[in-house]
């Protein structure tokens, strides 16, 4: 395992990487250098100073600029009213692709590492070592959604609109600029499935053209941009990687026989554009049925390690846990909070007497209880129950908290006080936060330990481990899981 810094410390480039073409390095604008001034410089000037939202990228962003400056330096800075007086015009744009996958992998680390140190309030001996970033098998070709977009024709255009062979400058199929709204031509995603690149580059055509139109009586009929013209406004595109699903409902008759079926189809790939479609994927040997314009996991290919993984920080070997005892009980009982098409819940169901989702979501909870019976599992012994937000854990009232194992993967915000309020109030004996915002994750997780600091033994929660996954290579972006538990 690669050596792993303490809490605070950060991971240096290879020297290999130091010396990066200059395309690649980060980019400033030096001021004076445009007699322009970017439109956005100006608009930031006018407004009040004000400091960014807890937890935002901006605040991130900060936080790294009081580290690098000092905090009395940004205090002068605020005072004197010259926090915007710099040489350069800061880009938010982050390339990592250029990076060697190790080091990406060292780089996320680092995020987790710092949103610890500056979110979550906890003195550095109540946080362990942070663990290597686990990467994902596939670095390419692994996002299994894709929703690229474009803009109508603009007035100009649809009042004088031209009929030719070659794609309007105008027209930009794919995804906003990185801080901006402005629309970037995206022809092929080197992250994406090839079978939605397939379906992308052939979209891209249909959008765009009328096939074998006629541009003149005296010209042979040819492929001109004409399509493009009708529409109105600006559509938001779905590509979905799933295997094939029948029209007849593979709940209809749950059998060994239609499994060994389903088990044969696996390899055959088909792509869904209809959100409210049905779309299908494995994890392990687990059967998921989701409508495509719905969330689930977009990294197929990590999601079995991603399991695995909370299976055995909830299950460790008698050594690695902190409230190590010989005389202690497995857990019986699982809640699977915001369990939406119920990962969770339905991979680790063979390691519990009892499972429970909980969703606010009332098609998450369709789309659950159809994977359950999908998979076979007995309506004794999982479920899914619609939880009031003012009282989720009510549904779940009679599981024992002893023997209880809470997994929760909230929104990117986290979790807000009254959900941690009610975490606290039921007090099971081990949490497991998966989080795609590792800074929200880090503040609720200071949250949870402070609020049962002082508490007799058994009642006050501890941080065991927190861990990186890499989701997504190629971006910025890294999950985290932290597992709690009562000593």
């Amino acid at each position: 395992m690669p050596h792993s810094p303490k809490a605070g410390q950060i991971h240096a480039l290879p020297p290999n990487e130091l010396d990066m073409p200059l395309g690649k390095k980060p980019r400033f604008g030096i001021k004076g250098g445009n007699k322009k001034e970017s439109k956005r410089a100006k608009k930031r000037k006018g407004k009040a100073s004000s400091l960014p939202e807890p937890c935002s990228a901006e605040d991130v962003i900060w936080r790294d600029v009081i580290a690098m400056l000092g905090q009395d330096v940004v205090d002068q800075a605020l005072e004197d009213g010259t926090e915007f007086d710099s040489p350069f015009e800061f880009h938010q744009e982050l390339e990592v692709e250029m990076l060697s996958y190790q080091t990406q992998l060292d780089w996320k680390r680092d995020v987790v590492v710092k949103a610890y140190k500056n979110f979550s309030g906890l003195a550095e001996s109540s946080v362990p070592p942070i663990q290597a970033t686990i990467g994902s098998p596939l670095q390419y070709e692994y996002r299994t959604k894709l929703t690229p977009h474009f803009e109508a024709p603009p007035k100009s255009a649809k009042k004088n609109p031209v009929l030719s062979e070659t794609k309007p400058e105008w027209l930009k199929i794919g995804f906003n600029r990185a801080g901006t709204s402005k629309t970037m031509d995206i022809e092929d995603c080197p992250i994406a499935t090839s079978v939605i690149n397939e379906a992308y580059r052939s979209a891209r055509e249909n959008i765009a053209t009328y096939a074998l139109s006629v541009l003149s009586i005296h010209q042979s009929p040819k492929r001109c941009f004409r399509n493009i013209y009708t529409y109105k406004k600006g559509v938001s595109l779905l590509y979905r990687d799933s295997l094939p699903v029948s029209s007849a409902s593979k709940t209809d008759e749950t059998t060994s026989s239609s499994l060994d079926a389903l088990s044969a189809s696996l390899e055959a790939h088909v792509c869904i554009t209809d959100h409210k479609a049905t779309a299908r994927e494995k994890v392990g040997d687990f059967i998921f049925e989701y409508k495509a314009g719905s969330f689930f996991q977009n990294n197929n290919s990590v999601l079995v390690p991603l399991t695995q993984y909370v299976r055995d920080a909830i299950l460790p070997a008698p050594a690695d846990s902190i409230t190590s005892d010989s005389d202690a009980q497995p857990p019986t009982h699982l809640v699977d909070a915001y369990c939406g098409a119920g990962l969770f819940a339905i991979t680790l169901s063979p390691y519990f007497e009892t499972v429970a989702g909980i969703e606010l979501s009332e098609d998450s909870i369709k789309a659950a209880k159809i994977n359950a019976e999908l998979n076979e599992i007995p309506k004794e012994k999982i479920s899914f129950r619609a939880g009031d937000a003012a009282d989720i854990f009510a549904t779940v009232g009679d599981f024992p908290p002893g023997k209880t194992v809470l997994v929760i993967d909230p929104p990117r915000k986290g979790c807000d006080d009254n959900f941690i309020r009610q975490l606290l109030d039921f007090r099971c004996a081990t949490v497991v936060y998966v989080s795609c915002n590792v800074h929200t994750q880090a503040r609720d997780v200071g949250k949870i330990l402070k609020a049962t600091e002082g508490e007799e033994k058994g009642r006050k929660y501890v941080l065991e481990s927190v861990r990186g996954f890499d989701l997504f290579p190629q971006t910025a972006h890294v999950e985290s899981v932290a597992v709690l538990r009562l000593a």
